[in-house]
């Protein structure tokens, strides 16, 4: 049996995104465990950072116009109080209020203090090391917005507002569906010949909660269509499903023909490799990825469908690849008509580019290929391989 139609790698996602809906539910969370989240709405800062006029260095407050002529050689005397007037300074800590009178403060290394008197070694002008009201933060203006991946960073912010919760975008929710008759789950027994401990969707699980998702992880599903319809059934309260296994085009490979009966069938067979036998769907509005058995092919299609239809459903906002540029140490090969994606080694360099090292070029089933590579150079459809000593972008693994 032949693929019916092989999809070019772009057109196929495509085709699947466009397809697929974003969720529009949010909730409250609470700023410690909002790291991650998208914000569900703009935020309006309620007070100005500062709300107070604050010191920015250790020293003495002072009136700037006081200093006037100070230097090294001709230090100026003035009196130390709590009050600031004429003549008159007051011992400020960083962050601690500037006193009323003071138009700026000057560094405690630019002093002598003798008793109740401060020499002063230099000149400052007003507002120099004072933070004023509203410096930070302004009242009304607008510190998070809508869409926006929460960082920790942005997360000090608000609480530096004294927000304690906001509402987020819900999580979208993903069941993984493992199927094979070689699969046996992990920690259950010796393996015999013939089987194979159950990995890709631990991996998928890991990935799409990396990614910024919801997991159920299904137990091991036989090759059999009505045991995959009766765990995909059981699967659509979630907002995606991922299905591992059976969607070549072997006796045993239900998978598409399945996803096919309840609902529509995108695209099965991807002008990608390794990953052909990849196949997208819609049933009950809830996209469907089937990722193949084959590990290596199965994490490429992760990331090419699963990862983009995750993002688009939880309305995460895309973020760009992290890359580096590396020289070819050897040369490497792809297949005519698919994008190609090749594992390759990073060895950092002391001085220089980096050199990526192929790993391998074929054997979509070899997982620890992917766990000794530290990216993937992808090659084009219409490109026929790369020459060693070539300069190459390095798309990295998480």
């Amino acid at each position: 049996m032949m693929f019916k139609k092989v999809t070019s790698a772009d057109h196929a996602r495509e085709i699947f995104l466009k397809a697929i809906a974003p969720l529009q539910g949010d909730e409250d969370s609470s700023i410690e465990e909002s790291d991650g989240r998208i914000s569900a709405m703009d935020v309006v800062a309620p007070v100005d950072v500062p709300h107070y006029r604050r010191a920015a260095m250790d020293g003495f407050a002072v009136r700037a116009s006081d200093t006037l002529g100070a230097g090294s050689n001709s230090p100026v005397m003035l009196k130390l109080g709590k009050d600031v007037e004429k003549g008159v300074c007051a011992r400020v800590h960083t962050g601690s209020p500037v006193p009323q009178g003071a138009d700026a403060v000057i560094m405690l290394e630019d002093t002598v203090l003798h008793d109740s008197m401060v020499e002063i070694f230099a000149q400052v002008h007003p507002f120099k090391n004072v933070g004023e009201i509203g410096e930070d933060i302004q009242k009304g203006e607008t510190v998070i917005e809508e869409g926006h991946r929460l960082r920790p960073c942005d997360i000090a912010v608000l609480a530096s507002l004294g927000i304690e919760n906001i509402k987020v975008v819900k999580k979208p929710s993903v069941a993984i569906i493992p199927t094979g008759e070689e699969l046996v789950p992990r920690r259950k027994r010796t393996l015999r010949d013939g089987e194979v401990y159950e990995t890709n969707g631990l991996m998928a699980d890991l990935y799409i909660r990396k990614w910024g998702g919801i997991t159920r992880l299904h137990e091991i599903v036989t090759d059999n269509p009505e045991k995959i319809k009766e765990a995909i059934t059981s699967s659509l309260d979630t907002d995606m499903i991922i299905i591992s296994g059976g969607t070549s085009v072997g006796k045993r490979d239900y998978v598409p023909a399945v996803v096919e009966s309840m609902g529509e069938l995108l695209v099965h067979g991807v002008g990608i490799s390794p990953g052909k036998p990849a196949a997208l769907g819609m049933i009950n509005g809830k996209p469907v990825v089937c990722m193949p058995g084959y590990p290596v092919a199965g994490i490429v299609a992760l990331y090419w469908f699963a990862q983009p239809a995750l993002w688009k459903i939880g309305r995460i906002p895309d973020e760009p690849q992290r890359c580096v540029r590396a020289i070819l140490a050897e040369k490497i090969t792809s297949r005519a008509g698919y994008k190609t994606f090749t594992r390759v080694r990073l060895e950092i360099p002391h001085a220089g580019s980096y050199r990526a090292i192929p790993l391998a070029t074929s054997g979509a089933g070899i997982l620890s290929s992917v766990s000794k590579a530290d990216g993937f150079v992808i090659i084009p459809e219409n490109v026929e391989g790369r020459s060693r000593g070539e300069e190459v972008e390095v798309v990295l693994i998480d």
